[in-house]
């Protein structure tokens, strides 16, 4: 699959599964990175910048939002097919990782980054959404707030607080809970953190 823009690249993530991501830096409507970025917060593929940005700035910083590897225009064609081999050996334990979580009438696709409740779509932030998939990936075990704070970014990438943590989980809990007044699925632990309770 070929998009030319990040519109079109959209598309195209929306619809599909993928083994492997190859983007550019430079596209018509936004940038490479920022699609890399999106990507990182919901999958592991395998992603590959190949570009003619080839500043050490850019190779860096395509490294370390979550690229697994940068090639620089121009290549040798059978050293670029080496390194989306070598990519996809890495990666062969990807197609076996977990997709998708499932606990009391709540179910998160993580390729997609979607979240249902008894199968209607449920609109979360970005940083609702890490929030729900840790609680979700640590049933039943006691999360402190250090622990949480530790996992969880907003979008501008600055930490979260302990007052911004207590209202994305009042926030959280008015999406997904039943009764938010009452939680039976996200629970304080007085004195200890929080937990995700999968006991009905």
């Amino acid at each position: 699959m070929i998009a030319r823009t990040t519109l079109e690249a959209d598309a195209l993530w929306a619809d599909g599964t993928y083994d492997l991501v190859i983007l550019d830096v430079s596209l018509p409507d936004g940038s490479g990175f920022d699609f890399c970025k999106k990507i990182r917060q919901t999958s592991k593929v395998p992603i590959m910048f190949l570009t003619a940005a080839d500043e050490e700035t850019d190779i860096i910083m395509g490294l370390d939002i979550g690229g697994d590897d940068y090639i620089t225009k121009p290549f040798k064609l059978a050293v670029f097919l080496s390194r989306i081999n070598a990519l996809l050996r890495r990666s062969e334990n990807f197609s076996t990782a977990v997709t998708e979580l499932s606990s009391g009438g709540i179910r998160v696709r993580l390729l997609k980054g979607e979240v249902y409740k008894r199968g209607e779509v449920v609109e979360l932030t970005a940083s609702e959404y890490k929030l729900l998939c840790l609680f979700m990936e640590n049933p039943d075990q006691i999360l402190s707030q250090e622990q949480i704070l530790g996992r969880l970014w907003d979008c501008s990438e600055n930490y979260i607080d302990n007052n911004s943590l207590t209202v994305y989980i009042r926030r959280l809990r008015t999406k997904i809970e039943d009764n938010p007044g009452e939680p039976k699925r996200i629970i304080t632990v007085r004195g200890m953190g929080y937990k995700w309770n999968t006991v009905e």
